[in-house]
Parts: structure tokens; C-alpha cells; sequence
């Protein structure tokens, strides 16, 4: 889960959830104009239009936020089922008045104070059926009386409802990425999968909880999805792929109960990005060493990409050579690297290592696995850490020593936090392409 995005299409099945029926994908915009028109009267006061048409896009935002269908193993965002959902009448007659009001509010939603997710603006008609949320008739009473759309909605939501305008409009993307989290895997999406899941535990003990919240996937995250998998009746193979993805999605949803009127809400720092960000000239910090490792790795195949060194910092020899991978990939040449970049530079990266000769030492000395080693791994890699971390011993006395047996056990967890203290990085305990390049520059003497 991330930012809000409006979205630039939804797709609304035209039955209940599990009855066969036709998938329509129309325009964000015109799917509220037309679940306006069939809702609510053209002839009501401009206020309770605005007010309903405001509740009609939070209800819906909420369900592509939340993705409540697609969690469920649905290929859809929403139905026109009315009594689970909005009354959308696929080619249906739109009021003019109705498309004019939602043309100016469609990217403004509401929230819950203290939550980031689109509010389920749960209402109902308040003549024939009643409702805690939003009373469409009622709605009309209190235009009359000289209520704003805001008062309006704070009467049946509440004093602590607030409205997001003019929120971005994008492609309506799915959160899971396609790429299996395991072992050794990083970034953002593996922070959100432990964060979901310390959550899931405070209503599932027998899950265990994840002491460090960070964006390496490590064994206590692999024994948590472990835990997960078994409990819901998931292959148990510690691997969050597309089915444990989504399982977690809707098991998370269900216990913080973001589909309910009244639920426990989103806070930003549980949906915020630590990882993943754009970089360009000017930046500092150990993603920009990550790139610049990739990078100078390449080089060494790729004839075009000028050498850099790894310093932390995107000056014009990074980008130089984030230009020249562009080039090669036939790719926009911006000298900007966003996570799909980052992503496909990686990807480079690995299918190199994958190509080497089984006994080939670069000059740079052993190549980095293309994933983080973790505490619990065991074999030469791990070795090549222990040679490296005692190679530092020698000149920084505050890194311990550690016995090179090629087991990364709590020793030598220990000694790369002491080591990731003095190079200024996220003290994980786990070696990433920054402190590998660190261990084996010194561990050879290069």
C-alpha cells in the first residue's frame, strides 16, 4: 500500500462477486457519473449532490485501495451489486448537472483523521433502507437547512472526517509486483509484507513477530510467512509469491477492518516507503552505492559504460554512466534512475553473475550473489563476508573478529552491524551489495 492514486480506469463486474458475469472496465470519472445518476436525483440541492458524489468516490477508492476483490482472487475492483456495493447500470443515462460536479471533485476523497486510506463512505437511501453511514435523503434536508457538502458528510461520518483534493490520477497498478519475496530479497514491498504480518499476529499468535523492521527479507520473516502459509492453507514454503501476497493483503485488511466504516485506519508510517526512490545528480546514500556497484560491475562487460567508483554520491560520473545504460537498453536517456530502472539494472547485474565461469575472480574480486546473505546462510559466500570482516578487524578494531567456517550465525550478524555502524548504513545485520563491496575491496587488498 502506498500513496492514493486515483485511478484512471476501474473494472466493475456486472453481478454478485462469485456469480458468472461480464467484466466492464470504463473511466474512473465516468463509472462515478454514472453511479451518481442512478443513485441520487439530479433535482436535489447542488450540496447533497456534492456530498454523495463525495461519499460515491471514497467508497470506490476504498475498494481499489484496499484491492478487496482482487485479494480475494477476483479479477475485478468492484460489482454493481447494491447491497454490497454502488448501483452502476453499465451504458446508463448521466445527468448533466452530475458530470459537470463530478468533472470538478472526482480526485477528492475522503479520510479518517490520523489514516491515509480513502474512507468506506458506507451509505444508504434513508427512505427504504437504513444505514450508519451517509442517509441519501437525509442528505437533502440538510441542504435545505444551509449545510455544506463538508458539514453534510461530518453529520454522518463524523467531526474527524476530512477531504484529500486533488490527489494524483494514475494507472490503476496492482501492489504485487511479480517477483517473488524470499529469502534475501529487499526493499519497500518486503518491509510492507513485515509490517502486514506483525499486524496479523496481534490477532494470530501462533504467528511469530518480527523483531527488526527492516527491507531485508531474513529468516524470521521467512519463519512468520512460515506461520502464515500453514494457518490459511498456503503451500509452506517461506516464499511470498502472488497467492500469500494477496492472502496477507486480505487477512491484513480484515483485522485492521479497512473495509468497515469504523476501522482501525492506516497511519502514514505504516504505509510509507523507506527504499525506493527516484535518484539523479545530487543524491547521496547507500541506494546511490548500490547503483554505483551495479554499475561498475557492468562495466567490466560492457565496454560503453565509463567506470565509476563507489562513493555514495550521484555526481556526473554516475550519471555519465546511468546514460550510457540507458543507451545500451534503448531505454529514455534522462540520466534518472526510479525503481523500474534500479529494478532492470539489477536484473543485469545478476544474468552477468549467472554468465561467470564458476572459478572467475573479476577484478573487483568475487561478485556479489544478487541477493542479501542473511544470518542462518551457509557456504563460500558466507566465508568470503568472514574473510572480509576480519580483513577490516585488522585496520578497525571495532569490528570484531569472527571464525571463517561459513556459517553466518550470531557472530557474525554482530560483526557486519558493527560494520554497517561505521559505514553510516542501516545497521540490518545482512550483507547487501554496499558492505559486500566494502568486505571484498578489503578482504583482497584491492
Amino acid at each position: 500500500m502506498t500513496e492514493v492514486i486515483i485511478p484512471e480506469t476501474i473494472t466493475v463486474h456486472l453481478g454478485r462477486p462469485n456469480q458468472p458475469a461480464e467484466n466492464v472496465t470504463v473511466g474512473f470519472t465516468d463509472y462515478i457519473k454514472n453511479v451518481a445518476s442512478n443513485e441520487i436525483y439530479p433535482t436535489w440541492p447542488e450540496n447533497a449532490i456534492r456530498a454523495n458524489i463525495m461519499a460515491q468516490i471514497s467508497f470506490a477508492l476504498n475498494r481499489v485501495y484496499t484491492e478487496y476483490y482482487r485479494s480475494r482472487g477476483y479479477d475485478f475492483d468492484i460489482t454493481d451489486n447494491t447491497s454490497i456495493d454502488q448501483n452502476y447500470v453499465h451504458n446508463g443515462e448521466v445527468y448533466d448537472n452530475i458530470s459537470r460536479i463530478t468533472d470538478e471533485i472526482f480526485n477528492n476523497y475522503l479520510v479518517r483523521s490520523g489514516s491515509v486510506e480513502p474512507l468506506f463512505a458506507q451509505f444508504c437511501d434513508g427512505y427504504r433502507t437504513y444505514c450508519n453511514g451517509l442517509l441519501q435523503w437525509g442528505t437533502v434536508q440538510l441542504a435545505d437547512k444551509g449545510y455544506t457538502p463538508l458539514d453534510i458528510l461530518r453529520y454522518y461520518y463524523g467531526d474527524d472526517i476530512s477531504v484529500v483534493y486533488n490527489a494524483p490520477v494514475g494507472q490503476n497498478t496492482p501492489s504485487y509486483s511479480g517477483v517473488a519475496l524470499r529469502l534475501g530479497s529487499f526493499g519497500d514491498d518486503v518491509l510492507t509484507i513485515k509490517r502486514e504480518l506483525n499486524r496479523i499476529a496481534q490477532n494470530y499468535p501462533a504467528i511469530p513477530k518480527i523483531s527488526q523492521l527492516t527491507g531485508v527479507y531474513d529468516r524470521e520473516t521467512e519463519n512468520a510467512v512460515l506461520a502464515f502459509q500453514q494457518i490459511f492453507n498456503l503451500e509452506p514454503d517461506g516464499i511470498v509469491g502472488k497467492a500469500t501476497w494477496y492472502k496477507i493483503k486480505m487477512i491484513y485488511n480484515s483485522v485492521k477492518r479497512l473495509s468497515e466504516i469504523t476501522g482501525e485506519g492506516l497511519t502514514l508510517s505504516e504505509v510509507e516507503k523507506r527504499y525506493t526512490r527516484q535518484l539523479q545528480i545530487g543524491d547521496r546514500g547507500v541506494d546511490v552505492q548500490a547503483l554505483q556497484y551495479y554499475l561498475a560491475f557492468l562495466g567490466y562487460f560492457y565496454p560503453d559504460l565509463p567506470p565509476i567508483p563507489i562513493t555514495g554520491y550521484f555526481g556526473t560520473l554516475t550519471r555519465d554512466a546511468v546514460y550510457s545504460y540507458q543507451s545500451r537498453a534503448g531505454l529514455p536517456v534522462t540520466g534518472v534512475v526510479d525503481a523500474n530502472l534500479f529494478m532492470r539494472i539489477e536484473q543485469s547485474y545478476r544474468e552477468a553473475v549467472s554468465d561467470l565461469p564458476p572459478n572467475y575472480q573479476s577484478a573487483i574480486g568475487e561478485p556479489y550473489p544478487g541477493r542479501f546473505i542473511v544470518e542462518g546462510d551457509r557456504g563460500d559466500n558466507v566465508r568470503v563476508i568472514q574473510r572480509g570482516l576480519n580483513a577490516v578487524h585488522r585496520i578497525n578494531p571495532s569490528v570484531p573478529q569472527v571464525a571463517e567456517d561459513g556459517v553466518f550465525g550470531p557472530l557474525t550478524k554482530n560483526a557486519v552491524i558493527l560494520l554497517q555502524r561505521s559505514l553510516g548504513i542501516e545497521q540490518n545485520g545482512a550483507v547487501g551489495p554496499v558492505e559486500w563491496s566494502e568486505l571484498v575491496t578489503i578482504g583482497n587488498n584491492l
